[in-house]
């Protein structure tokens, strides 16, 4: 009964028009039919359904044409004008209210990542998207050979997964420059990895970098940014990892810090490699493909598709050039570290 009276309103001067078509047999005037589609606009923005809105139009129309002479065909052709009229104009505000909800959401997020207005303001927002500030949080990022938007096929199949696996669980699924942000709940420790699994294989084998769990408003901040440095590490440490964990790659952070230092590091342990045939990067990827597979020659010589010998040939170079013998413990962490150091520093394309 409550229903009923909240559609009444919406049909305000529908049986009259109804009635008068099936006598005369005319068409909806334009004015009529605006009439209709301000009235569809008006019962979307009070939370109505269409469902109940039309079952309310066809009950009128019951009511109204039997009482009344006239034309069958005439008393269709206007109930159909009248409530595709009255949907147009339902629509229409729906489309609307998204397109709103869409610029709020892109607006908060614009804010909550670049740390803009007021804390208490932000969390007071968040909650309206799922989200409690006051708890810590943790930041996904995964980004794909293409840029990606909202709404898109590929957030979307990305969405719908991890709905379909947790629920409702104050999760916030969004884009940002392209990539696709997961913003979920520190203790929520399945969320991410699920997250990034569902990305990798949405994005074809895109990357995805996690970051730690921080808390308050400023930790969204904190940990989508420990994402992001996550994946330009990885650019340019050539990690070929597909999910990577800020936590597991402070050291390199910590190593590029103090630039000028890893510089001369570089340049007084790496530096006479330049003296090679060839130049430094040769001998240079040998170390990287040594150290990267736990200084196992067999495993380094398979990944720079070469012998054993001639592997075993490089090192001895690089030992004769540098004086560093790459399998002394006692030099082999300066040599690992100043060799990530020139990964980090884009040594030997880019002088010291």
């Amino acid at each position: 009964m409550r229903e009923r009276q909240g559609t009444e309103r919406y049909l305000d001067g529908f049986a009259g028009l109804l009635a008068d078509a099936a006598a005369t047999g005319r068409r909806l005037t334009r004015q009529e039919l605006e009439s209709r589609r301000a009235l569809g606009e008006q019962a979307a923005e009070a939370g109505l359904g269409l469902r109940a809105l039309v079952g309310a139009h066809l009950a009128a129309a019951r009511t109204v044409w039997p009482a009344e002479p006239g034309s069958a065909d005439g008393a269709l052709a206007a109930l159909h004008q009248a409530v595709d009229a009255f949907a147009e104009g339902y629509e229409r505000a729906q489309r609307l209210a998204v397109r709103q909800e869409e610029a709020a959401r892109r607006e908060f997020i614009d804010d909550l990542l670049y740390g803009r207005s007021n804390l208490g303001r932000l969390a007071e927002r968040a909650e309206r998207f799922g989200l409690r500030l006051s708890r810590a949080h943790a930041v996904a990022v995964a980004e794909g050979p293409t840029p990606y938007s909202e709404g898109e096929p590929v957030p979307r199949r990305v969405e719908q997964a991890l709905l379909a696996r947790f629920g409702d669980r104050d999760v916030l699924l969004t884009t940002k420059d392209g990539r696709l942000l997961c913003i979920a709940p520190g203790h929520e420790r399945s969320v991410l990895p699920s997250f990034a699994k569902y990305a990798h294989d949405a994005t074809g084998g895109g990357r995805v970098a996690i970051g730690r769990p921080q808390p308050g408003p400023g930790g969204v901040v904190q940990s989508y940014e420990e994402a992001l440095n996550a994946l330009e590490m990885a650019e340019r440490l050539g990690l070929d990892d597909p999910v990577l964990r800020a936590e597991d790659l402070l050291v390199y952070p910590v190593l590029a810090r103090d630039r000028q230092a890893m510089a001369d590091l570089v340049r007084n342990t790496l530096g006479p490699l330049t003296a090679a045939r060839g130049g430094a990067q040769p001998l240079l990827d040998t170390l990287n493909a040594y150290f990267d597979s736990g200084c196992v020659a067999t495993e380094a010589a398979r990944r720079l598709s070469l012998s054993v010998r001639a592997l075993t040939y490089r090192l001895a170079r690089i030992r004769q050039l540098t004086g560093a013998d790459p399998n002394d413990p006692a030099h082999r962490y300066r040599l690992q570290t100043a060799t990530i150091g020139a990964r980090l520093l884009d040594w030997p394309a880019k002088e010291l």
